[in-house]
């Protein structure tokens, strides 16, 4: 590749095409999530303690509410925000997008060379991983921290459950209410309502949900 400005290198790592990782600008874009998330990892602060750090990590600027007059009362002004159980770790951070109410168990890491986007109200068990990052074939090409690197965005659906130690790869779209299985391998995408297990991961069979629809029961709240 030739010498290619820092904007246009990282406008080629967010559309998924070759770029180069280990330039100074994003190598201290990484060391600042790296504060960020070893900063999370060690507090044993209050819930609103944790959200303010977790923002930090995914680089947030948006404001929390005005604190309740009580924990118990601040957890639930609180209860929409993520709850992140550590230790966690992430390349960058900022190319992270959790929706309403998810939950991610310890040990999870995120390789968010490209968006990673997990919808509302999904469970995630402990030790998954999700690489949207990934690197050439061609290992001269790859020529180690020298060469370059490329990526794909990974979109999950609301409503979805992943036991432990599930990897998700890069470019894969999971749709609403999935179930992946502990230990699977998800390449390729998931229709909506499947369980999925198995390294690669294939459909096990179809979900019907028979309660009502989370999502409808808060849009009518």
């Amino acid at each position: 590749m030739d010498k290619i400005s820092d904007v246009e290198n990282e406008a080629h790592m967010a559309r998924g095409e070759l770029y180069h990782a280990f330039t100074p600008s994003l190598v201290a874009q990484r060391k600042r999530c790296n504060y960020a998330y070893r900063r999370f990892n060690e507090s044993e602060g209050s819930r609103r303690e944790l959200v303010g750090l977790w923002k930090e990590v995914v680089n947030d600027k948006s404001p929390l509410p005005p604190r309740g007059p009580t924990e118990e009362e601040d957890d639930i002004l609180l209860q929409d925000e993520p709850y992140i159980d550590s230790p966690i770790k992430a390349d960058y951070g900022i190319n992270i997008r959790l929706g309403r109410g998810v939950y991610i168990n310890c040990n999870c890491t995120f390789i968010d060379t490209c968006l990673i986007t997990i919808g509302a109200r999904t469970l995630i068990g402990p030790n998954c991983s999700f690489f949207s990052g990934t690197h050439p074939l061609d290992p001269f090409l790859r020529n180690g921290i020298k060469g370059p690197e490329l990526g794909a965005p990974i979109t999950i659906g609301e409503d979805c459950w992943f036991g432990g130690n599930a990897i998700v790869c890069p470019g894969v779209t999971i749709g609403r209410g999935v179930t992946v299985g502990a230990g699977s391998v998800v390449t390729k995408d998931v229709p909506d309502f499947h369980v999925v297990v198995g390294n690669p991961a294939r459909i096990l069979r179809k979900i019907e949900p028979k309660e009502p629809d989370p999502a409808l029961v808060e849009m009518s709240t």
